[in-house]
């Protein structure tokens, strides 16, 4: 079986995720599911090859990996048990690619990087979010469990930086997924591993760079987050990503990095300097055409800023509830509305609720 040959069958069905194990036959994840080879139902579905369903073993999985892989990044491979790179097809279709052991057998998991640039509309995000693309300095935050979009959502927000800013814009990426253009701005885009040996150091690197705007692919730790944070005090337009599930969870997670004696700092830092979170979620649309977004967002007012401040954050949902009139909404909200318009289903609004008590008294 040829990995190439199965990259291609993930773009023709649409697949976000290729997993390839030891004693398994190849899956694909589309629209949220995992999609087994060896199920009768898919073999029919999508007239696979006998080939495809067969059970993988240690050999046919090393080569693959030496398939896609350059020299270098084998043997890192092999002497680190586990590598992130991308890779790039002769038709110009590019993945990230995670390469890892499990219980002593080689595994592959590969993400695709789609080509096309949406809209905010297109992503199902409200317009509101241009305002966020359009600060001079501040903290963005993108939130969301992991395959939730936020890669997405921030190559649309810097591509409208690109179509109506002249910016010098820096992105920190792990690896680099999509590769910008240039357009009324200046990209430069880094992978770490490549071009730097980590998050932190080229965010501190990027400082001397003269950047309007920097995007740093994972805030993981604490330097990275007070680096960040010093970014955007200083000027920078400063876009970031967390695996949290709403803005409450966000900022606290943001806090409970740092050592009890550096909290206050970090919560004044961090209220002198957020502009914005955006926390999303895909859901299954109840047609079975794919996912849409539910997004809560928390816009940086006054009020929200004192709340950070003074450390009282399981207060921020009140004052997202009543900042409708700001652009600013709930999970809950969204997942409300998407219900309504008959897009999602009940049991998904409840599964993926913070209150599904209270919603389901909402709705009756």
């Amino acid at each position: 079986m040829n990995i190439k040959e199965l990259l291609v069958l993930a773009l023709k069905y649409e697949a976000s995720d290729i997993h390839i194990s030891v004693g398994k036959p190849p899956c694909f994840r589309v629209n949220g599911e995992l999609k087994f080879f060896d199920d009768p139902y898919i073999q029919r579905q999508w007239e696979l090859l006998p080939e495809y369903a067969v059970f993988l073993t240690d050999e046919q999985i090393d080569l693959m990996l030496r398939d896609i892989t350059c020299e270098n990044q084998y043997d890192s491979f092999k002497s680190n048990l586990d590598i992130d790179f991308s890779y790039e097809m002769a038709n110009g279709m590019r993945f990230r690619v995670n390469a890892y052991h499990q219980q002593g057998h080689p595994t592959i998991a590969i993400r695709l990087i789609r080509s096309e640039i949406y809209t905010l509309k297109e992503l199902g995000l409200p317009l509101i979010l241009e305002s966020l693309a359009k600060k001079n300095g501040g903290l963005v935050l993108i939130t969301g469990p992991a395959g939730n979009g936020k890669s997405s959502t921030l190559v649309t927000l810097i591509d409208y930086i690109n179509e109506n800013f002249s910016k010098h814009i820096i992105t920190l990426e792990d690896p680099i997924e999509f590769v910008h253009n240039r357009k009324k701005s200046l990209i430069n885009q880094r992978e770490i591993g490549k071009d730097s040996h980590s998050f932190a150091s080229a965010l501190r690197a990027a400082m001397r760079e003269d950047p309007d705007v920097i995007l740093v692919g994972e805030m993981r730790d604490a330097e990275t987050i007070a680096t960040a944070i010093t970014a955007a005090e200083t000027g920078h337009l400063v876009f970031g990503t967390l695996h949290t599930l709403n803005a409450s969870q966000t900022i606290e997670r943001i806090i409970d990095v740092f050592w009890p004696q550096q909290q206050q700092q970090i919560r004044a830092q961090l209220a002198n300097t957020l502009q914005g979170v955006v926390a999303q979620q895909l859901i299954p649309r109840i047609d079975g055409a794919g996912r849409v977004l539910a997004v809560e967002i928390m816009l940086a007012t006054p009020a929200i800023r004192n709340l950070i401040r003074e450390g009282k954050t399981f207060q921020l949902i009140n004052q997202i509830q009543t900042g409708v009139k700001f652009g600013m909404q709930t999970l809950d909200m969204s997942l409300k509305e998407l219900y309504k318009a008959n897009v999602i289903s009940l049991e998904e609004v409840l599964n993926r609720s913070l209150d599904p008590e209270a919603v389901q008294r909402n709705l009756g």
